[in-house]
């Protein structure tokens, strides 16, 4: 009985759990929209690395199973063993051919979100600076460059324009901070004393979250902001609007 029971228990886990993966997909997306030109292979990585993981789970609950009904029926005492090399090579062999295809795999990938040299040398859109705890975007003025006297600033929301790539710089003002944009699967570490870059391309219109990924301090739970993509005409009228605010002298609505 107690073997028919503990192997029950196992099966039921082996038909059960990839039953439960299987159904939730179909159910309902496992990720959030694809919103940017790389996120599609972002997520074929996370689908390959899913299938590796589901692979070995079966195997190992198939072997488990496979153990307990055999060993259950003998009732001699169990065999000490020193170890097999042909075991041992196979669990370090395997797992580390599997590492090495997922080093390989995702290079492209990685190549397209870090982008080429040409791309990143672009002049950036604007400049990401976070800080406890809140996240600003500077843009530059007329004059093209940043930290000049023509800079605008927004807070929590930066526009971009859709379709297109967009270089952004990045900055912190005090601790390590993470820039996340779920929807776009971009993430990068913002790391004192150390200006970086980052680029994506938005695909659709529409509002994304951005997030810190990284804990900051006390506040980090409300470090929250958001990249809205417009059309190019509409980004153009954004920024004229962001220029009028920054430049106005608080006369321009009296009569």
């Amino acid at each position: 009985m107690t073997r028919v029971l503990a192997t029950s228990v196992f099966v039921a886990l082996l038909v059960a759990l990839p039953w439960w993966f299987a159904h939730s997909a179909q159910s309902g997306p496992w990720l959030p929209p694809r919103a940017s030109s790389f996120a599609g292979e972002v997520d074929g990585l996370f689908d390959a690395i899913l299938v590796a993981l589901a692979t070995a789970f079966v195997l190992v609950m198939v072997l488990l199973v496979v153990a307990l009904w055999r060993g259950a029926a003998r009732v001699e005492r169990a065999r000490t063993t020193h170890g097999d090399l042909r075991l041992e090579l196979a669990w370090t062999l395997v797992p580390a051919a599997v590492l090495a295809w997922i080093a390989v795999a995702q290079g492209p990938t990685w190549r397209a979100m870090k982008g080429d040299a040409a791309l990143m040398a672009r002049a950036p859109l604007a400049r990401v600076e976070a800080a406890q705890f809140d996240w600003r975007f500077r843009h530059p003025g007329p004059d093209g460059l940043l930290d000049t006297s023509d800079d605008l600033l927004e807070t929590h929301e930066l526009v971009v324009p859709a379709g297109e790539p967009i270089v952004l710089a990045t900055r912190t003002r005090d601790v390590i901070h993470s820039f996340y944009v779920p929807d776009f699967r971009l993430k990068q570490d913002l790391v004192p004393g150390r200006d970086g870059r980052i680029w994506f391309e938005a695909v659709g219109l529409g509002r994304h979250d951005l997030v810190c990924a990284e804990l900051c301090g006390w506040g980090h739970y409300k470090m929250a902001g958001s990249i809205r993509v417009v059309q190019r005409d509409e980004y153009e009228a954004h920024l004229a609007r962001l220029a009028a605010r920054w430049n106005a002298n608080g006369t321009e609505e009296r009569p």
